[in-house]
């Protein structure tokens, strides 16, 4: 994912223009995607294909004397769970006992998808996936589970309380968008029981698809939806509001994001703590979150990841997890050291348990959000016995930057002048997104400068190679061409970077980047190839070179349709004419034998 720098860092990476480069502003536009050849138009969708690009599927969770928490509906009746995915989806529904949830309560979690299950949709998905922002990707592994448990009083029952979780899985990381759906969902499922799951499905199951960049109309239990999916392409730290037109009539909410979650409300408690927390999720390191109850540590969890966007956390994280989780031994060891993951937690049993971890955020109550916090000072692991210790950071952890009071100070005032939590959290969100790409930048520009130059591009020899990542050259275009030209923070930069350069995210980060720019070179290889007079070619080869070449062109643009190249509109079909072209001038035996489609 590369970011787009102010107009004047563009001035100062201007290439010459023999010179193939891939400049953060090429690769992210503001105003659309790069031309490429249309996709196949949608498939023809069959029942409940609809309803699986929003949704796994629909869970009820309830609680049972003798059997504890169980999976009592799953919706549609013919979606599929192992039954490992049940237990997880089943603990990780109901609030630890200690949390005191009366009432309703909505949070999220995150858990291992079973091994070997492919989606029937696979490549209808990935369509939507390749302009979706890094961080707004189907998470391949994972599923994430959407909860709006209730608690309530009831003394028919002989535990005295009704206890139900309506839960929503997918795939796809849309909190606040899900969390809203709940809430028209969950209350008058819990009124009318089964009947209204299966009026909500059916809506589901009409709905347009999740294509990143429409603005989407969404019908649900007599209320409509109105929302837009963020695109790759959109300008990063702008969010084009969905605004309500005269024909709307019938729409209710609309929303103003899909996943963005209140960063101000979830940092508010460790808000001085703010510039190190960004270091310590950038760098991948070990990180505990404990909270009062499930919502906090969710959002809490959520916010953090999110804080080093546009880049994506490559690593593992759960915004609620508990000692029943599959995984509790593997991350709890002391065998080893803690993993790259963030854990949300509520359980006291964790200050324990987790004593030995790095790095732990405790949370008080969010409520007071409008009083100032008060700690300052980052406080000593030892200092931690249990969950009753005084909410602040503790960790031994030396931040590598300089801190940042100025923002400290803004939004202090904010809070004494009463300011709209909405304006703290867009102040705190713009902090963020300015620190993250400053550092990146620089990592964008020499990443660039691995690409061959195009006239390098020869259409009759292989694409030519990117060069290695070399750190230290890499390093010393920091003198020079360092985050200082778009950030006024001191410090540790270099140290930063060795750091981050052994991090989760810069390999998840690299990888992506390398993706995209061998397409490149694939695409400008393609494009080169038909510009030749192919005709010309092949008057010197030998039948059986010709036959060679039809099959590897053929190949090419198989794949190139399959990875959809970004190469110039046009570009697919005058190679699908050359090789038609090509087959023509062969015998007819084996004209017949060409024009036959591959077997699968």
């Amino acid at each position: 994912m590369a970011f787009q720098g102010s107009g004047e860092l563009e001035d100062q990476i201007e290439e010459p223009e023999d010179t193939l480069r891939v400049s953060p502003a090429e690769e992210m536009p503001v105003d659309g995607p790069p031309a490429v050849e249309d996709p196949d138009p949608e498939p023809l969708l069959l029942p409940w294909d609809r309803f699986s690009t929003w949704l796994h599927c629909i869970c009820v969770v309830g609680f049972d004397l003798e059997l504890g928490q169980a999976v009592e509906v799953i919706y549609p009746h013919h979606s599929k769970l192992t039954e490992k995915e049940k237990t997880s989806i089943c603990y990780l529904s109901f609030p630890d006992s200690n949390s005191g949830c009366l009432g309703d309560t909505q949070f999220c979690f995150r858990f291992r998808q079973a091994a070997g299950r492919k989606s029937s949709l696979g490549c209808f998905l990935d369509h939507f996936d390749r302009d979706a922002p890094v961080c707004l990707k189907r998470d391949q592994g994972y599923y994430y589970g959407y909860v709006y448990f209730r608690q309530v009083r009831d003394k028919s029952l002989k535990r005295g309380y009704f206890q139900k979780s309506l839960v929503l899985i997918s795939k796809l990381p849309y909190v606040t968008f899900f969390h809203s759906l709940l809430k028209l969902i969950a209350p008058e499922y819990f009124e009318k029981q089964e009947p209204c799951l299966e009026a909500a499905c059916n809506d589901i199951d009409r709905w347009p698809t999740p294509c990143p960049g429409k603005i989407l109309t969404l019908p649900i239990m007599g209320v409509v939806m109105k929302l837009r999916i963020p695109t790759c392409y959109d300008k990063p730290g702008t969010s084009q509001l969905v605004q309500s037109a005269p024909s709307d009539s019938l729409v209710s909410i609309v929303l103003p994001t899909v996943h963005e979650v209140d960063l101000f409300r979830c940092f508010h408690p460790v808000f001085f703590h703010i510039q190190m927390l960004w270091e310590l999720v950038l760098l991948g390191e070990a990180l505990v979150v404990m909270a009062p109850s499930p919502a906090e540590s969710s959002d809490t969890v959520l916010a953090l990841v999110s804080c080093i966007s546009p880049l994506r956390y490559c690593s593992d994280f759960r915004p609620y997890f508990t000692i029943h989780d599959s995984e509790f031994k593997e991350y709890t060891t002391r065998t080893q050291a803690p993993p790259s993951v963030i854990l949300g937690v509520t359980n006291p049993f964790f200050a324990k348990t987790l004593q030995h971890w790095p790095h732990i955020i405790r949370i008080g109550d969010m409520k007071q959000a409008g009083e100032m916090a008060k700690q300052m000072k980052v406080k000593k692991l030892k200092n931690l016995k249990t969950l009753d210790s005084k909410p602040g950071v503790y960790t031994a952890y030396k931040p590598f930057l300089n801190k940042d009071e100025d923002i400290i100070k803004q939004l202090q005032k904010g809070v004494q002048q009463k300011r709209p939590s909405a304006a703290q959290n867009a102040i705190l969100r713009r902090y963020f997104l300015e620190l993250t790409q400053s550092f990146i930048i620089p990592l964008e520009r020499y990443v660039a400068s691995l690409m061959p130059l195009q006239k390098s591009i020869s259409p009759w020899k292989s694409p030519p190679q990117l060069r290695p990542f070399n750190q230290e050259e890499f390093m010393k275009t920091l003198e020079k061409a360092g985050p200082q030209l778009t950030s006024r923070l001191k410090g540790d930069w270099i140290g930063l970077y060795r750091q981050f350069l052994r991090s989760p995210n810069f390999d998840g980060w690299f990888r992506n980047r390398r993706k995209e720019m061998m397409q490149k070179l694939e695409a400008l290889h393609l494009e080169a190839l038909c510009e030749e007079d192919l005709q010309l070619r092949i008057q010197k080869h030998t039948e059986v070179e010709t036959v060679d070449l039809v099959l590897k062109l053929k190949e090419k643009l198989t794949q190139a349709e399959k990875d959809q190249l970004p190469v110039k509109p046009g570009t697919l079909p005058k190679l699908q004419s050359h090789i038609e072209t090509i087959i023509l001038s062969l015998p007819e035996d084996l004209q017949g034998i060409l024009h036959k489609p591959p077997s699968p």
